[in-house]
């Protein structure tokens, strides 16, 4: 799913709200998220996950095309740690 289909989805719902301010909210929630990572702060969804970020330490890497050592600098990732109620409802037979 991508971010239009959710507020499709969600405008499908809720038909009381125009598919804007469904797109505004949308866009304000990932937003503070965002933000929230960026301070390094954790982002938990009951029942969804959790969002983190994860330091990388620097390393050599190759290039693939010539196999020439390049050098990698160090980075911040995004990480996904699913929750126990999404694990379960994906796994339900």
């Amino acid at each position: 799913m991508i971010k239009s289909e959710l507020i499709a989805a969600l405008a499908d719902e809720n038909p009381h709200l125009t598919q804007k301010d469904i797109d505004r909210v949308v866009g304000v929630i990932l937003e503070e998220m965002i933000k929230a990572l960026e301070r390094g702060q954790r982002v938990e969804l009951r029942g969804f996950g959790a969002f983190s970020v994860r330091s990388r330490p620097a390393r050599a890497g190759r290039n693939p095309r010539t196999g020439e050592a390049v050098k990698v600098r160090a980075k911040h990732v995004p990480f996904f740690k699913s929750g126990k109620e999404l694990r379960a409802r994906l796994n339900a037979d």
